[in-house]
């Protein structure tokens, strides 16, 4: 690949999130990001050529056309394709971005890591918070997080029920609150239930890391509202992050003065203009930007300069692993209170 010509992408899997890679990279190629979308796969031929059509690229069935014709790839089909698809690309000589959950398993994850260290290609995972510019504008406030209280819950919709909500939606805060807190996980107690599908839709975790942390995580995908939200309290301070509105407030005690954990959570309630006694109150500045546009900008450029990106594999391997840990221990529960056969 020239340094001065466009980086030639693929999408692979082009079913609700597959397309939304398609359409960002498409306006990062108008946008002169020195990318151009130049195929799009899948193995319905019909979904690929909708999709390649209005954007004027190819669309192809399988990952095979791709060799000699892109640099790099998003893979967005199914988590138990991952390895596959990925494996074919990188054996290809094409770079890949892999959504999240990195694969179905830890074993799958390591040979996905294996693989691109002997193919010598860049590999990301899609984690898109890490993208979020409210994630990234609270980077900067980080000094010793010990406790969080983090919500993701979603109205129900038929996307994405081969896998349940743990990896569907809690892993994005799993991530987050991994990278943040950087210290291994000690203990993992859970409690999850299928209400609507066969696998678990609602689930309450509680994390506690090796560093005395403790994260507390609710994710559900038959709420009644959507909510994104990530609270966290470190030495003086209280940080709450809206992920949805992309914004960031810090509280930050400033004299003897002690609140309870019910005030210091009341506090996201109060204008944050209006004057608190004992407290000042920050907000951060953010860059709005789709996260999705982030990301994918970050991947070309740790292609275009071949260095390892920002979300690397083994960070995807760190999330899944602690997503499985969250799943064995929800299983046990159910065990536990005679809900398995429920």
């Amino acid at each position: 690949m020239d340094n001065g010509s466009p980086i030639r992408i693929a999408v692979v899997g082009v079913g609700a999130f597959g397309k939304n890679h398609a359409r960002v990279y498409h306006e990062l190629e108008r946008q002169g990001q020195g990318v151009k979308l130049a195929a799009v796969v899948d193995t319905d031929v019909a979904r690929a050529q909708a999709v390649a059509r209005p954007i004027g690229c190819t669309a192809f069935n399988t990952v095979e056309d791709l060799r000699g014709r892109v640099d790099a790839a998003s893979v967005a089909v199914p988590t138990v394709d991952h390895l596959r698809v990925a494996a074919a690309l990188m054996a290809a000589g094409i770079d890949v971005l892999i959504e999240k959950p990195l694969a179905a398993n830890l074993q799958e994850a390591d040979e996905l890591i294996a693989l691109a260290n002997a193919n010598r290609r860049i590999a990301q995972v899609g984690h898109l918070e890490r993208f979020n510019p409210a994630v990234r504008a609270t980077l900067p406030l980080l000094t010793k997080p010990m406790f969080f209280e983090v919500h993701r819950l979603s109205v129900f919709t038929p996307r994405s029920l081969d896998v349940d909500v743990v990896l569907d939606l809690m892993i994005h805060d799993i991530d987050v609150v991994l990278s943040f807190v950087k210290s291994p996980v000690k203990e993992v107690r859970a409690v999850g239930l299928p209400v609507v599908t066969g696998k678990v839709d609602i689930a309450n975790v509680r994390l506690e890391f090796e560093s005395g942390c403790v994260a507390n995580l609710t994710a559900s995908r038959i709420s009644t509202e959507r909510v994104r939200k990530l609270r966290f309290f470190q030495p003086h301070e209280y940080v709450s992050v809206d992920y949805t509105r992309q914004d960031v407030l810090q509280f930050r005690v400033t004299n003897e003065k002690k609140f309870s954990l019910d005030q210091l959570m009341g506090m996201m309630d109060s204008p944050s203009d209006v004057p608190i006694p004992g407290v000042t109150v920050n907000k951060p500045e953010v860059q709005a930007e789709e996260p999705l546009h982030a990301e994918l900008k970050s991947f070309i450029t740790a292609i275009r300069n071949r260095t390892t990106p920002e979300v690397p594999l083994e960070d995807g391997r760190l999330a899944l692993a602690a997503a499985l840990s969250i799943l064995s221990a929800i299983d046990e529960h159910m065990r536990r209170a005679n809900l398995s056969a429920l």
